[in-house]
């Protein structure tokens, strides 16, 4: 049986990746990719939703199994503070197909 994927992406102010990280394993991730980059607002939405865009980001990209998909998304948006106004932004975007992924190491039970 085929694992089906969604890859989660976590756009975040530069310096909260490792907040998302540890979201993201918590929820039952098994690693990501961090991308920076730079983000952009016009002043007219800063005005109105009032707040400040931070330019410098950081985009952290999750390749997670489609069923726990929910479960980060969810853990990210409360644990990283995605619920308040300018703090980052969290979506998930289908994976038609993955290739080189290995299976993580199983856990002995004495551990």
């Amino acid at each position: 049986m085929e694992t089906k994927f969604e890859a989660v992406f976590c756009i975040v102010n530069a310096g909260f990746s490792d907040d998302v990280m540890f979201a993201a394993r918590k929820a039952g991730a098994a690693g990501g990719t961090i991308i920076k980059g730079r983000g952009t607002a016009p002043l007219e939405a800063e005005r109105l939703f009032k707040i400040t865009v931070q330019p410098e980001k950081e985009i952290v990209l999750l390749l997670v199994p489609q069923e726990i998909k929910d479960k980060v998304l969810q853990e990210l948006y409360h644990s990283v503070g995605l619920d308040n106004a300018g703090q980052g932004i969290v979506f998930s975007l289908p994976v038609d197909k993955a290739l080189g992924l290995s299976k993580p190491p199983e856990k002995k039970s004495d551990q």
